[in-house]
């Protein structure tokens, strides 16, 4: 019984830790207030600007790359994930932006804290580093986005 316990309380961490960046976003920042609006992540689809689209969640991403891409106060309590999408560049949202420009959006990052999160969109067919050096000499990074819950 002890056993089944503890391996059911396993289970609910780990589904709680791979789910945390689904559900209604409230676009917060500037850049999320006027290009994506609110967003909805919801297993394999994202919804932005009331059109879904298909991700595919790659991997999670270490403290060092979360600390390169995304902008906390702390590290403490932070998750993310790297998922693969494709946005055509042509594809308007609010105000008649794109994400990456003329470029097709193929990558997504997600970093997760309490009821914040972060976004970033990428170009590219390769998958992007998430090293500060590579990304500070990187045309690849289109922007960061903030949304909460």
């Amino acid at each position: 019984m002890k056993r089944l316990v503890i391996t059911a309380i396993a289970l609910l961490l780990s589904a709680s830790a791979v789910a945390q960046d689904n559900g209604y976003w409230k676009a917060t920042s500037n850049t999320a207030r006027s290009v994506t609006g609110d967003i909805i992540i919801s297993g394999e689809r994202l919804s932005i600007y009331f059109q879904p689209f298909t991700i595919a969640d790659l991997r999670e991403l270490n403290a060092e790359e979360i600390a390169a891409v995304f902008n906390f106060d702390s590290p403490d309590g932070v998750h993310g994930k790297l998922y693969r999408l494709s946005i055509a560049g042509d594809r308007k949202f609010l105000h008649k932006n794109t994400l990456c420009g003329a470029e097709e959006t193929q990558y997504m990052a997600t970093a997760v804290q309490g009821k914040t999160m972060q976004v970033a969109f990428f170009s590219g067919s390769k998958m992007p580093s998430m090293k500060a050096e590579d990304l500070n000499n990187s045309s690849a990074l289109c922007g960061t986005y903030t949304y909460s819950k």
